[in-house]
């Protein structure tokens, strides 16, 4: 994604990948299709906004095995999520994103990047920061540093199949208001909504967690403890397949 000029396609097209680009910029696109690779077999470029054509590739196509890019600042952090919430499971994904962004999908339990979007990302992939890159890296350089990011499926996944919609629901909810409990964290979110004050009281009783705890003192083990209750209450899965986000 984003090959730009083609600085890094031109290092993978040498070793043999069969590699689909996506470019919104008209620019490079005539570049990539025009002087750099419009004669290469293995290359094929879908033109346009990422978050939209990716998403529809990914859909008409087989997942693919390996996924990489350099991801826009303004739109890295809601393409990775969209990727992790999908359905297809790259094996490999290697991502360059905003530095800060980085620590947030490999942050440890009990850190204080511990975030959704560290138990999004780790729920099906171990994460790790390959390295960071200095803005002099880049032209014109930006006014942050980066990171490369590593995601390796997992064998097998943290989250259950039957408890993959609460999951979600939670990820999002859990960490709204990160100085406010658990407790009033769940009854102002969409859980609270659909299962009322007494159902997220029998929640966090069930999952034998305080109520009184902050969102990111939680642990996996919580995190799949509450998951799992609250994939049992059907008002959970009575609006649809999947939580809007």
């Amino acid at each position: 994604m984003g090959p730009g000029i083609g600085a890094i396609t031109a290092i993978l097209l040498e070793r043999g990948a069969l590699l689909t680009a996506f470019e919104l910029d008209h620019g490079f696109c005539r570049i990539l299709r025009t002087r750099a690779f419009g004669d290469e077999p293995g290359f094929t470029l879908i033109e346009g906004d990422a978050l939209k054509t990716l998403f529809t590739a990914l859909k008409e196509r087989d997942a693919p095995r390996y996924l990489c890019g350099n991801l826009p600042y303004n739109v890295g952090s809601a393409l990775v999520a969209r990727l992790l919430e999908g359905d297809s499971r790259p094996e490999r994904m290697v991502f360059t994103v905003q530095k800060e962004v980085a620590q947030r999908i490999c942050a440890k339990e009990g850190s204080k990047d511990w975030s959704s979007f560290s138990l999004l990302a780790q729920a099906d992939y171990d994460v790790e920061i390959g390295f960071d890159i200095p803005p002099g890296s880049f032209y014109p350089p930006p006014k942050v540093h980066s990171s490369v990011v590593v995601f390796q499926l997992r064998k097998a996944s943290r989250i259950p199949k039957t408890d993959r919609f609460a999951f979600y629901l939670l990820v999002r909810e859990l960490f709204g208001q990160r100085r406010k409990t658990l407790r009033n964290n769940l009854l102002q979110s969409k859980v609270g909504a659909r299962i009322a004050k007494e159902g997220v009281d029998r929640l966090l009783l069930l999952s034998e967690i305080d109520p009184s705890r902050r969102p990111e003192t939680l642990i996996w083990e919580d995190i799949l403890s509450l998951s799992a209750h609250l994939s049992s209450i059907p008002a959970i899965h009575s609006e649809g397949t999947s939580p809007s986000r």
